[in-house]
């Protein structure tokens, strides 16, 4: 069963890291797979400001948009790789070559991806 508020949680999540210029933007649908979250957002950054920038933004937006505070942030000191805990979704803003050592995306090939880009024109359109 999909969680509807999870989703759309994970969606926004990607097109505000995706507005403020995070790379290769991805929204992974891990539940089956993964029992601690539902939902993965997986973004990159070419440099630790933007990174921290990305995250700043995404914290601040879905506090206002969903409501929704992060249980916790891991990372935000080195801005490396940071992660934001919402529960169902968990959102991971990579420094460029730290996302391309760990490649995390790699082990989720057989989870559905959500084509979130989709939403974001339907929206506008709609």
């Amino acid at each position: 069963m999909i969680d509807e508020d999870a989703r759309n949680l994970a969606v926004t999540a990607a097109q505000v890291a995706d507005a403020h210029h995070a790379t290769d933007v991805l929204v992974l649908q891990v539940g089956d797979v993964l029992a601690l979250t539902e939902y993965f957002v997986i973004a990159g950054a070419p440099n630790k400001r933007l990174v921290g920038a990305v995250v700043e933004e995404i914290e601040a937006q879905l506090k206002v948009l969903a409501d929704r505070a992060p249980i916790r942030v891991e990372g935000v000191r080195e801005n490396q790789w940071v992660l934001i805990d919402y529960g169902d979704v968990i959102v991971h803003v990579f420094l460029g070559e730290i996302r391309d050592f760990y490649e995390i995306e790699r082990l989720y090939t057989d989870v559905p991806k959500i084509e979130w880009a989709d939403d974001a024109a339907a929206e506008a359109t709609g």
